[in-house]
Parts: C-alpha cells; sequence; structure tokens
C-alpha cells in the first residue's frame, strides 16, 4: 500500500510502505476512506516536533471502514464505519480515568503520525481501538465527520473550555485557519456579545464571517487592538485564544486581553514565545495551554446528528487518496490558495 511518508524537515513522500498489521491485542486495523491534513502536520514538516523521526507515516484525522480487530477489541467488528480519533486512549492510567486522554501514561495521547505510523495512508493501524474510534451514524458523511477527529475537540476543549466563554462575552480568536475558526463555530454555543477574528489572510477573514464573527481585522492592515478596546470600553476581551503557534500571535494576545481575563493558547508553539509577567503579574490574567483529550467527541458528534454544527463551508479541496503531495501544496499555502481544510478520499 502507499503512505505520506516524512524524510525530515521539508521533504514528505507518497511512497510504498508495508501494510498494517495488529500487534497488539487491543488494535485494529482500518481502510483509509477519508483523511485530512492539519497544521500539527506542517509543523511536523518545519521541523518544530523533533519526537516525529524520519520514516514515520504522517496523519492523526481519520474515517475508515474496519477490516480487522485484535483479540482484546469487543467494541468493533469488520465492516464498521468509524472515526479515528486524533487521541489514543489506554482507559486505565491516572490521567484515562479522569478523562485526561490527551496525556495517557498507558502508550497513549497524541501518538498517531507522532509516535507511531498515522493514518495518512491507505490502510493504518489504530491502537486502543475501542476507545479510539467512534462508531458514525450513516446521516453523518465522512466528511463532516472527519473534522471531528481533531479540529473541532481541539478548539472546544483547549479554546473554549480553558477560555471559560461566558454569555456576553468579547471572545477573540487570533489565526482563521481551521482550528481558530472551528473556535469560532463553538465559541458561538456560549453566545458571546462579540467575536473578533484576527488573520492576515483575507479569505480566511471573508470564511471567519460566514462561521460567525462578528467582526473581522486584517493583521497588517488594521490594529487588534484599537479594535477590541473600541468594543469593550477600552478593557479588553474576555476571552482570547491563539490559534497560530507563533511568538507573535501570543503576545499580541497578551495585549488584547482584559484585566481578570484568560488567554486559551491553542497553536503549537515550535520556538520560544515571550512572556512578559512584568505587565502580566498585576492583571490577574489566567493563561491554559493544553492538548486535546477529546473526551467531548461524543458530544459533538451528537451535535453534529442535531444539526446544532454547521461545518458545511470548512472543506474547501478535495482530493483522492493518490493526490497527496498536490493536496499538501494547497493547504500550506492558504493565501494563494484560499484553502482551509483538505480532505482526501477513496
Amino acid at each position: 500500500m502507499k503512505g505520506l511518508v516524512y524524510g525530515g524537515p521539508g521533504v514528505r513522500t507518497w511512497t510504498e510502505i508495508p501494510d498494517p498489521v495488529i500487534q497488539e491485542p487491543r488494535d485494529a486495523v482500518i481502510q483509509v476512506d477519508a483523511v485530512t491534513i492539519c497544521g500539527t502536520d506542517l509543523h511536523i514538516l518545519g521541523g518544530d516536533v523533533p519526537e516525529v523521526p524520519a520514516g514515520r507515516v504522517l496523519g492523526h484525522e481519520a474515517v475508515g471502514t474496519v477490516v480487522e480487530t485484535g483479540s482484546g477489541v469487543t467494541g468493533l467488528t469488520a465492516g464498521d464505519r468509524v472515526l479515528a480519533s486524533c487521541i489514543s486512549a489506554c482507559g486505565i492510567c491516572r490521567f484515562c480515568r479522569e478523562g485526561g486522554y490527551g496525556q495517557c501514561l498507558g502508550g497513549g495521547g497524541w501518538i498517531l503520525g507522532h509516535l507511531v505510523d498515522g493514518v495518512q495512508s491507505e490502510y493504518a493501524r489504530i491502537p486502543f481501538a475501542d476507545l479510539s474510534t467512534y462508531k458514525l451514524p450513516e446521516q453523518v458523511s465522512d466528511e463532516a465527520a472527519v473534522l471531528l477527529a481533531d479540529i473541532l475537540p481541539t478548539s472546544y476543549e483547549v479554546g473554549v473550555l480553558n477560555g471559560r466563554v461566558q454569555p456576553g462575552d468579547t471572545v477573540v480568536v487570533v489565526g482563521a485557519g481551521p482550528i481558530g475558526l472551528a473556535a469560532v463555530v463553538t465559541a458561538r454555543l456560549y453566545s458571546p456579545a462579540h467575536i473578533v477574528v484576527v488573520d492576515k489572510a483575507a479569505s480566511r477573514l471573508q470564511a471567519a464571517k460566514m462561521f460567525g464573527a462578528d467582526t473581522t481585522v486584517l493583521a497588517g492592515a488594521d490594529d487588534p487592538l484599537t479594535t477590541v478596546r473600541a468594543l469593550t470600553g477600552g478593557l479588553g476581551a474576555d476571552v482570547v485564544m491563539e490559534a497560530v503557534g507563533t511568538p507573535q500571535t501570543f503576545e499580541l494576545c497578551t495585549a488584547l486581553v482584559r484585566a481578570g481575563g484568560h488567554i486559551a493558547n491553542i497553536g503549537v508553539h515550535g520556538k520560544p514565545a515571550t512572556l512578559h509577567l512584568e505587565d502580566l503579574w498585576i492583571r490577574n490574567i489566567t493563561i491554559t495551554t493544553g492538548l486535546v483529550d477529546t473526551c467531548s467527541t461524543p458530544k459533538l458528534l451528537g451535535m453534529l446528528v442535531a444539526g446544532q454544527l454547521d461545518l458545511g463551508h470548512m472543506v474547501t479541496h478535495r482530493f483522492g487518496l493518490d493526490e497527496f503531495t498536490e493536496a499538501y501544496d494547497v493547504f500550506a499555502d492558504p493565501i494563494r490558495t484560499g484553502a482551509l481544510k483538505v480532505v482526501l478520499s477513496r
């Protein structure tokens, strides 16, 4: 079969690789029916995640069909259509028992496309399959379901819940990529008074408006601080979410938040960012970071089935599985291509 193999910083190849096999009793093997590319994959290719070795198959977001299960898998059978979560969970360690699956001590956490081969391939091995997959109802399309593998639970848990968005809040999202847009969608569930989105790409700001942003700010042309202060009587935002992963965007978040407000860092950072404690210590600021646990995935799937989450415009580009090279080129250059989420299907 073929898979997308990381060859070191800046190097990726769609090439022949060995078929996956059951290695542990709790494994399953799936046929990958739909898969997407994450901003984290771009960070890996940029050398920001040194734990990923050359030769690793990338990817952690897929929908597939079960073709084989290990002897320890009890909830899945061949032919089941499933969402493969970006987070794997042993289910028995301290963190898993508390719902903190992202910090699993039993061999799980974020391992797909990171510490073990991922799902950007024709078939994939899914460890801890009973707890790391979700059976999908017929009315949910592959394209909609694959967005639940990572971006929606990440934005909801690490952004909205960690940021403690409340009704009437002014919320700022810095970065209008897929994670930032998913943060807009899920923040709206809490009835904030204003959602402001900051980005340097006009096409992504247009998408932010489509997904529910009230105000957009084109970075480099407009001043985010002036906009936010005008909306809040000079106070600053109640909640600011960092959805890019650069020192500059993190430091912008610290300037936009009000005294007593929350900064929820969602972005993946590959370089140090300065924390200006000399300014922040006196302002009662709460800063949270986090890796998604995906404990919210069943709830989000239920809302998707009920029509409470509108994801119809998130996927902008579609490819066949053998078009990974082109798909990466498009996804990595959103200012030129207008790409939000790309989906590759069998």
